[in-house]
């Protein structure tokens, strides 16, 4: 269920649904707005398929895609493939990723969070250090 706050964050995209898929990096769930679905399915529509890799990474990005819907009450329901491959047993976290939204086990996401803390300022540094604020 989604907290009200979010709920009303994403009103506007509500209608259009969302496309829930395995993330590539994580065994979580990215949960994408419609219209951020199709901006990336632009980009892959990009690619040559007569490419083998191309092909592949294709097929295994859109493996497990779900359309869904938010209800009237604020639930997505999680398809139990997608719901096996995150490992989620009971507790959820959703976990704003700019412009998606990712779904974690809780238990799995603060582990992932514990066991990434150590290096996040060494991480920071190397992935924002070199972004002139200024832009």
């Amino acid at each position: 269920m989604l907290a009200s706050g979010l709920k009303k964050q994403l009103s506007p995209v509500l209608q259009e649904g969302f496309v829930i898929k395995r993330s590539v990096f994580q065994s979580c769930l990215e949960l994408y707005p419609m219209q951020e679905w199709n901006v990336m399915m632009n980009k892959i529509n990009k690619l040559n398929r007569f490419v083998k890799k191309n092909n592949d990474f294709i097929r295994r990005f859109t493996a497990g895609v779900k359309v869904v819907e938010v209800d009237a009450t604020g639930r997505v329901l999680i398809p139990r493939d997608l719901s096996v491959f995150a490992g989620i047993k009971k507790e959820v976290v959703l976990s704003s990723a700019v412009n998606i939204i990712e779904i974690w086990d809780k238990e799995k996401y603060e582990s992932v969070l514990e066991d990434s803390a150590m290096d996040f300022g060494d991480l920071a540094e190397e992935v924002m250090g070199n972004i002139d604020i200024d832009e």
